[in-house]
């Protein structure tokens, strides 16, 4: 069984910044690909970036220029850094990573965006 555990959501004001974390309980060099995705209130849980090793990383065209997901193998730890946020990126955002033929989804962190 793998953990996630993701931290760095919170309150911004639209144009604000904010930086999520996901560290999971194995060496992050041992996962392929992780990502994050988010689900507003009432909406599906939606793609929002990917990293996987030896290939380019993934946007979802909503966030594409001004997110950008990067892991830090010494760390041990995957992040998002989110700049000039809208108040349509409000959701939760959650933390998935792929191992052995399974997907593990962190317990989400929670970002709101004011206008």
């Amino acid at each position: 069984q793998v953990q996630l555990v993701e931290s760095g959501g919170g309150l911004v004001q639209t144009g604000g910044s904010l930086r999520l974390s996901c560290a999971p309980s194995v060496r992050i060099f041992s996962v392929n690909t992780m990502g994050w995705y988010r689900q507003a209130p009432g909406k599906q849980r939606e793609l929002v970036a990917t990293i996987t090793s030896g290939a380019p990383t993934n946007y979802a065209a909503s966030v594409k220029g001004r997110f950008t997901i990067s892991r830090d193998n010494a760390k041990n730890t995957m992040y998002l850094q989110m700049n000039s946020l809208k108040p349509e990126d409000t959701a939760v955002y959650y933390c998935n990573a792929g191992l052995r033929g399974y997907t593990y989804w962190g317990q989400g962190t929670p970002v709101t965006v004011s206008s």
